[in-house]
């Protein structure tokens, strides 16, 4: 088992973060229409995108909000939240997976040899992807046990969602370790990091499927003064 074939699993297991609620009208909006929409805002222009107009809910209120919205994807404060629900969902997927893809690659033979079982890696250190193939060797009690808890989680998100008037994106209650702040300007200083980073993450683990599958070797191998501790 590898952590990062945990990012394809809990992919399928929160697919309704990538759809928007039966009242999105973009499917049959053509590009001219997405600028006549109510939330574009001529008078004021994108921080991100400064030669476009900027989105009127993309008002600073979430952290790490740059407005950056250059479709106008974003055309209600109900689909707005599940846009940002769905970016942090992935954004904390990413981060397990750039852990987990370089440490499996590192480890995954030493321990596979340890219990007797065959390393999932291919001959070239690579980890399972799409692009690399081998997706095969994954048991599939494995799957199964990460689609269910994959599912239990995003249920219960929903759930939470409907009947907790405190909700906001990406609040699960889950702080095992009370590490959350407890002053509002350090909790949303906390969301901004983690948003960030979460960013960061899927730029990373984007960049190690596309560059493993291009060049043919595993990451660690490619650079592996950022990946191989010396006693390995």
């Amino acid at each position: 088992m590898k952590i990062s074939s945990a990012f394809i699993v809990a992919f399928f297991g929160t697919a309704s973060a990538f759809m928007p609620p039966k009242d999105a009208r973009l499917s049959s909006q053509s590009p001219s229409v997405l600028f006549m929409t109510d939330v574009v805002d001529r008078s004021a222009k994108s921080a991100s995108v400064p030669f476009m107009p900027k989105n009127k809910l993309l008002d600073g209120s979430y952290p790490g909000d740059a407005g950056f919205d250059p479709l106008f994807l974003a055309d209600s404060q109900a689909l707005l939240e599940d846009y940002r629900d769905a970016e942090i969902k992935h954004g904390r997927l990413a981060m397990l997976a750039a852990l987990g893809w370089p440490a499996s690659e590192v480890w995954d033979r030493a321990i596979a040899n340890a219990v007797s079982m065959p390393p999932v890696v291919d001959e070239s250190l690579r980890a399972p992807s799409v692009l690399n193939g081998g997706l095969g060797k994954i048991p599939v009690e494995y799957w199964a046990a990460s689609l269910f808890v994959a599912s239990f989680i995003e249920c219960a998100n929903i759930q939470k969602r409907r009947t907790d008037d405190r909700w906001f994106p990406g609040n699960l209650n889950f702080d095992p370790l009370g590490l959350y702040p407890k002053s509002e300007a350090k909790q949303r200083e906390m969301q901004l990091k983690e948003i960030k980073n979460g960013r960061l993450a899927m730029i990373a683990i984007t960049a190690f499927a596309i560059q493993e599958a291009i060049v043919g070797t595993s990451v660690v191998d490619q650079t592996p003064f950022l990946f191989k501790p010396p006693f390995v």
